[in-house]
């Protein structure tokens, strides 16, 4: 690596002692090296936000410099900045080890903020994120933001394709189309915005923690290349044909894979006023089947998305009494079929081949919707769509459900103003199993949620560390492959909740917060999908 000559060095800190301003204000969210989520937007409470750029294995002398400013600047949040993609994991500072190490891996955000080497100090105002003074506390390696030069084309255009098209099109649930270079070039501040705080795409996950096929994040070079593009501004270099512009979309509402369902579940239309807080919806409907079948995989498929926040759904099986979801997963039996909720973003849920459920003639299903208004009056005419595998035919396997759920009376109210509130659950898989995903869901004040599983030798592994979760995005993640866990493998689930004036999303830091339905209560949901194997 090259090296920033002293000279340079001394330039730089005359440059600022006179006072001279920096790169435009930006905020940005990096994941720590402990695997935890820092948006600076949170930070407002403080006056300062005080980054020191280093790695793990930087000089401690040096380290030892930034973290004597700390006696003089007793209000202020102080990060370490790492963006050299390496030592994730490590100890960064035996000395001060309170200091989160910001894992900048795809360097778009040093980029943003103007470094060029290890061993920088900037000083950000919490409110305006104008940095307000950059030093230098020692010589130290370049850091290189140069990223190569790509193409509207052949690099943009894909990225987006894959990624955000499917979402922002017409008839898309997103707000606005990427549909053509002049769109995509109008909307490129927000995009860069977006991508620096991981609002977009909604994956919440760290990617660093296994492997998923839906993981909804970009790869660090799918990063460097839009923030490049953007950077240089948006150019195209397409000449008769835009490769957005080519895109089509079938008609259908169901999942192209899967072509038109076999059986459609029609919910009653749902009407939702214009404006108010709405109380969550519990109802039965009939299945309408007349024989027993083994379902391979179903959709759901709002009319109006706009205003259904999410679904929860439980069969019921013949002869049962109906009741509330919850109580229609208590009775549930393991041939059952899981189909598909709705959460905003979702997709069909398709089972592994030779693998599904008994879907029994007669059957009901037990359906929890939650509405939002969304300034007009809307009615919401949802449907279910089922898949079978073709009568006669048996599939082997079973994929069931467990959830690391916590209801009354083993809730603990969340006290007021917690930041880092940790709830936790665990459940145990007594026979070898493969895990297929897993699901996340809290409220308003939900921050983050791990599931480690702890295995019958000992040791213990990180499943899945869903670091920024979010309550308009509730994903269930699969993993790619399946996880085996041997018999008597305990999977424990960590909930974390925010309950400080730091959650923008919060109701009231004040209140004790019990467990509830409605979005100001909260939830403790893991849900995982599984089947045994041998």
């Amino acid at each position: 690596m090259t090296r920033i000559n002293a000279a340079a060095s001394t330039f730089a800190i005359l440059v600022l002692m006179l006072g001279m301003k920096t790169e435009a204000n930006t905020d940005f969210a990096l994941i720590d090296s402990d695997g935890r989520f820092h948006n600076m937007s949170w930070y407002n409470d403080v006056d300062e936000i005080v980054i020191m750029v280093a790695s793990a294995t930087s000089d401690l002398n040096t380290k030892g410099q930034f973290i004597g400013t700390l006696q003089n600047k007793p209000n202020a949040q102080f990060f370490f900045l790492n963006p050299t993609g390496e030592d994730r994991g490590t100890e960064q500072n035996m000395s001060h080890p309170d200091i989160p190490m910001l894992m900048d891996d795809s360097k778009i955000v040093s980029k943003a903020l103007g470094i060029t080497q290890l061993n920088e100090v900037l000083f950000i105002d919490a409110k305006t994120w104008e940095i307000k003074l950059r030093n230098v506390l020692a010589e130290g390696d370049a850091v290189d933001t140069d990223f190569a030069a790509v193409s509207y084309v052949n690099d943009v255009a894909p990225i987006v394709a894959e990624n955000c098209a499917m979402c922002h099109r017409d008839g898309g649930v997103a707000p606005f189309a990427m549909d053509s270079h002049i769109m995509l070039k109008g909307w490129s501040p927000m995009m860069k915005e977006v991508i620096l705080t991981k609002r977009m795409p909604p994956g919440q996950i760290d990617p660093h923690v296994g492997n998923f096929v839906n993981s909804r994040t970009l790869s660090i070079e799918e990063q460097q290349t839009l923030v490049s593009w953007i950077d240089a501004g948006s150019p195209s270099d397409a000449t008769s044909v835009d490769p957005l512009a080519e895109l089509t979309w079938s008609s259908t509402k169901w999942d192209t894979r899967l072509g038109e369902p076999d059986l459609i579940v029609k919910v009653p239309p749902q009407e939702v006023p214009a404006t108010g807080v709405l109380s969550y919806r519990d109802l039965t409907v009939d299945m309408g089947l007349t024989e027993d079948r083994w379902v391979r995989a179903s959709e759901w498929v709002p009319s109006a998305p706009s205003v259904l926040h999410h679904s929860l759904n439980a069969l019921i099986e013949p002869g049962k009494r109906g009741g509330s979801v919850l109580s229609a997963i208590d009775g549930r039996t393991t041939d059952m079929p899981d189909l598909a909720a709705y959460v905003p973003g979702g997709e069909a849920s398709i089972y592994p081949d030779n693998a599904g459920g008994l879907l029994k003639a007669g059957t009901q299903m037990a359906l929890n919707l939650h509405y939002t208004t969304s300034g007009r009056a809307e009615v919401d005419e949802s449907e279910i769509g089922v898949w079978f595998y073709p009568e006669g035919y048996v599939p082997e396997e079973r994929i069931t459900g467990i959830c690391a759920c916590i209801f009354p009376p083993g809730w603990t109210n969340i006290p007021p103003n917690d930041p880092s509130f940790i709830q936790t659950k665990t459940v145990v898989y007594k026979n070898k199993t493969e895990l297929q995903s897993f699901l996340p869901h809290m409220h308003f004040r939900g921050k983050s949620m791990k599931a480690y599983a702890e295995y019958p030798d000992g040791t213990e592994e990180l499943l899945i560390n869903v670091a920024n979760y979010s309550y308009d995005w509730q994903l269930a993640y699969e993993f790619s492959p399946a996880k085996i866990l041997p018999a008597g493998t305990k999977v424990r689930v960590e909930g974390e909740f925010d309950n400080s004036t730091r959650n923008p999303a919060n109701p009231d830091p004040e209140r004790s917060v019990p467990w509830g339905q409605m979005s100001w209560d909260e939830m403790f949901f893991g849900a995982m999908q599984w089947k045994e194997i041998d």
